[in-house]
């Protein structure tokens, strides 16, 4: 991979990442779910099939994946996750799951993290947020 560089050979950005696809069982429940946890908004629809969540600067879109298998976590390697930053991981747990978040059995970050399954099995890890 080619990287830019200034006169000093530090690293320049080439671009911004705009946001990501997550593609899950309902691409517009997922949105919903994502949307609501963040306090982001649903910006657009893509018929019955995908959404877009937004926060004005950074945009996801959550699609309907017709042959999705949610990862059999921690079976399966994940080949990505959440990071989800909050003030009280007890309340938040509790306010995740009445969305629709599911808490599996097997937790390894003991008193650091707490992993949750979103909606569409996506495993996601809830940690006390970082001053």
């Amino acid at each position: 991979m080619t990287h830019a560089t200034t006169d000093q050979g530090h690293s320049t950005a080439i671009g911004r990442l705009l946001g990501v696809g997550f593609g899950g069982h309902d691409g517009k429940a997922l949105a919903a779910f994502w949307a609501a946890v963040l306090g982001w908004e649903v910006t657009q629809t893509f018929g019955d099939a995908a959404a877009m969540i937004s926060d004005g600067t950074t945009s996801h879109v959550f699609y309907t994946a017709r042959d999705f298998k949610a990862p059999d976590w921690p079976a399966d390697e994940l080949a990505f996750h959440f990071e989800l930053g909050v003030d009280d991981v007890a309340a938040a747990e509790e306010r995740l799951i009445a969305l629709g978040a599911n808490k599996p059995e097997h937790q390894p970050g003991g008193a650091h993290w707490t992993v949750l399954l979103d909606p569409s099995g996506h495993p996601f890890c809830v940690t006390a947020r970082q001053s």
